[in-house]
C-alpha cells in the first residue's frame, strides 16, 4: 500500500526528510526520493548494476520495497520504451546516491520525476550496503518508508510495518496479470501459435518469442483448458509472477491439464514454480531470494554455466541427484543455482515440458540464456512432426 504527496524533486528533497522501517526495529535515516507520504511491502535487494527501469516495472516486484545494490542510480534517466509493463509495480524504492541530471540519449524525464508521477514512495541517502548486509543476516522482511506528513514517532512506524501481511502465504498473481487476452504477432513468417498464460508476464517475453516466429496469445491468469486450446496452440507458456506459489492452486490445475493432452510446455519463474507443483514438489520461501542479472546457473543438460537474470524470493523444493516419478512421467532438475544449489529449473523427461527458474528474456541483459526459446521451438517443431 503506498499513500504519496507529490511535489517537484527540488521542493521534495530540500523539505521531506525520509526513514525506513524494519519489521525487526532497525532504522535508516535519509531524504525522500520520489514521491512523499508512506508506503509497505517486503524488502528485498537487488544486485543488478543496470536495468533499473526494467527492474521496477517487472509485475514480479509487486508489493516489495526494493534496495538497490548498486551504489549510483538513474544515470540513464527514463524513457518510454524500456518499461516491461504499463506501470511501476514495485511498492517502494531505496538508493544511496540518485544521479542529479540524467545523462543518455534515449532519456526523456528523471527517475526521480517518474517515481513521482506514478506515487512510488522512495528514499536515498542511506547506507545501502549495510541495510543489504542485514537482509541477508536477517532475511527479507517487511518494511516501510515514511516521509512528510507520514513521518511519527519510530515505535508508531513500526506498529504500522508489523501490522502489515507476510509474502509467504500472499496470492497476488492476478492482481497483476491482464484482465482481457491479447495478441503479440510473429516477427516475419508466423511458424507456431503459443498460448501464454500471463501470471505477471514481462513485456519482452512475448517479443522473444515473436522474434522466433511465434504468434503469442497472451491469457489471463484465469483462463480455462477451454480458452487455452481454443487458440489451437502449438505450445503453452506460463510466465513469471509475484507471491508465494503455494497460494496458485488454479495455475497449478490449468498447467496439470496442459499436461495431460501432452502440449509442448515452456514455464519461467512463477511458472517453474507452478510446474513444479503440479509434479508433485513442495515450494518454500527462500531467506532473502535471487534477484539480479548476474546468478550463476548451471545448465546441468549441457553442463555449460550461464550468468542469468532473477527475481524470485520462492523456490521448488526437488530432489537434485536423481531422476522423479511422477503422475505425468519421469522429471529431474534440469538447472541448479551454484551459489547456493537452488533448484532453477526442471524438465518431464517421457513428454515435452520444461521451466527455468529465471529470466532467459532478459532485459536489460544478460542473454546467455536466450536459447531457451529456441529449445521451446524445437519442442514444438519435435510435436508437429
Amino acid at each position: 500500500m503506498t499513500t504519496s504527496i507529490q511535489g517537484t524533486a527540488s521542493q521534495r528533497h530540500k523539505a521531506a526528510p525520509a526513514v525506513l522501517v524494519l519489521e525487526d526495529g532497525r532504522t535508516f535515516r535519509g531524504r525522500a526520493y520520489g514521491a512523499v507520504g508512506e508506503t509497505f511491502g517486503e524488502a528485498v535487494f537487488s544486485t543488478g548494476m543496470t536495468g533499473y527501469q526494467e527492474t521496477l516495472t517487472d509485475p514480479s516486484y509487486d508489493r516489495q520495497i526494493v534496495v538497490a545494490t548498486a551504489p549510483q542510480i538513474g544515470n540513464t534517466g527514463w524513457n518510454d520504451e524500456d518499461d516491461e509493463s504499463k506501470r511501476i509495480w514495485v511498492s517502494g524504492y531505496v538508493v544511496r546516491d540518485p544521479a542529479r541530471v540524467p545523462s543518455n540519449w534515449r532519456a526523456q524525464r528523471s527517475l526521480d520525476d517518474e517515481l513521482v508521477a506514478q506515487g512510488i514512495v522512495g528514499i536515498s541517502g542511506i547506507d545501502t550496503r549495510a541495510l543489504t548486509r542485514h537482509l541477508r543476516e536477517r532475511g527479507s522482511m517487511r518494511a516501510g518508508i515514511f516521509s512528510g506528513e507520514a513521518s511519527a514517532p519510530e515505535p508508531e512506524l513500526l506498529a504500522r510495518v508489523q501490522a502489515q501481511p507476510h509474502m509467504k502465504g500472499a496470492s497476488l498473481y492476478e492482481e497483476v496479470a491482464t484482465q482481457e487476452a491479447y495478441v503479440v504477432p510473429a516477427v516475419g513468417e508466423k511458424r507456431f501459435t503459443v498460448a501464454a498464460i500471463d501470471l505477471g508476464i514481462k513485456g519482452m517475453t512475448p517479443h522473444r518469442m515473436a522474434e522466433r516466429g511465434i504468434e503469442v496469445h497472451v491469457l489471463p491468469a484465469t483462463a480455462t483448458a477451454d480458452e487455452i486450446y481454443a487458440v489451437n496452440p502449438d505450445g503453452v507458456f506460463f510466465s513469471n509472477g509475484p507471491g508465494d506459489p503455494a497460494t496458485a492452486d488454479g495455475p497449478v490445475a490449468l498447467m496439470s491439464e496442459v499436461l495431460e493432452r501432452k502440449t509442448p510446455l515452456f514455464g519461467i519463474c512463477f511458472g517453474n514454480q507452478i510446474l513444479g507443483r503440479a509434479l508433485g514438489f513442495g515450494t518454500y520461501k527462500l531467506k532473502y531470494g535471487h534477484r539480479g542479472i548476474n546468478q550463476p546457473v548451471q545448465d546441468r543438460t549441457t553442463g555449460k554455466v550461464e550468468v542469468t537474470a532473477h527475481n524470485h524470493g520462492f523456490a521448488v523444493d526437488a530432489p537434485l541427484d536423481k531422476v522423479s516419478e511422477t503422475k505425468f512421467g519421469r522429471a529431474e532438475v534440469s538447472h541448479v543455482c551454484l551459489n547456493d544449489n537452488v533448484v532453477e529449473g526442471l524438465q518431464l523427461l517421457d513428454q515435452p515440458a520444461f521451466s527455468v527458474q529465471y529470466h532467459p528474456e532478459a532485459a536489460a541483459g544478460p542473454h546467455d540464456a536466450a536459447y531457451l526459446f529456441d529449445r521451446f521451438v524445437s519442442l514444438m517443431e519435435g510435436q508437429r512432426a
